[in-house]
């Protein structure tokens, strides 16, 4: 019981997004899925490694 309410609110989003239309920009997702070689780079070497490794303990080999 009491479910009328949400199952309502649930279905009206379901139709919403299934009948809403979306431009998609396909190059950047295969960049995002595959990973570009130089985003990858810049993020191995990050300018914030440095201001963290203060806080870091000593490393355990």
């Amino acid at each position: 019981m009491g479910r009328g309410r949400a199952k309502a609110k649930q279905t009206k989003v379901a139709r919403d997004l299934k009948y809403q239309t979306f431009e998609t920009d396909f190059g950047a997702l295969a960049k995002e899925l595959h990973g570009d070689e130089a985003d990858s780079e810049e993020q191995d070497e990050g300018p914030d490694l440095d201001q963290w490794s203060d806080y870091a303990g000593p490393r355990r080999d």
